[in-house]
């Protein structure tokens, strides 16, 4: 016994190629779409100041990690929202020098920039 397949299947076929046609355009859409920033940045000589919306995380429940010049965010698993980003900065951070600031629901990091080191020795001529 051999099963064929009938013109009803054809036109469920037509529909589900429509439903993936309209997926495709959505995505391409959404992915072509500019992205806007989740932060503000500003910066002057001494330091850079960025600002990030995290509603509903208490300060117990983020965590602020520098490394260099690259900044990571994180909430804490018990938190009641997710928030993970790392952002790279285009000159090192003196974390002494830096401060964090979480009032409602903004977090403002003002990150104060390393002086730059000159590793430039003298050599005496003979």
């Amino acid at each position: 016994m051999f099963f064929a397949s009938t013109s009803p299947a054809l036109i469920r076929r037509s529909a589900h190629v429509n439903a993936l046609r309209s997926l495709d355009r959505l995505l391409d859409e959404q992915l072509a779409a500019p992205r806007q920033r989740s932060y503000q940045l500003t910066q002057d000589e001494q330091s850079y100041t960025l600002s990030f919306d995290v509603p509903g995380i208490a300060k117990e429940q983020l965590s602020i990690g520098i490394e260099g010049s690259v900044v990571r965010i994180e909430s804490q698993p018990d938190a009641p929202r997710k928030y993970k980003a790392a952002y790279e900065l285009p000159q090192d951070i003196d974390v002494s020098a830096s401060d964090a600031k979480l009032e409602n629901g903004v977090l403002t990091l003002k990150l104060a920039k390393k002086a730059p080191v000159s590793n430039v020795a003298q050599l005496a001529i003979n």
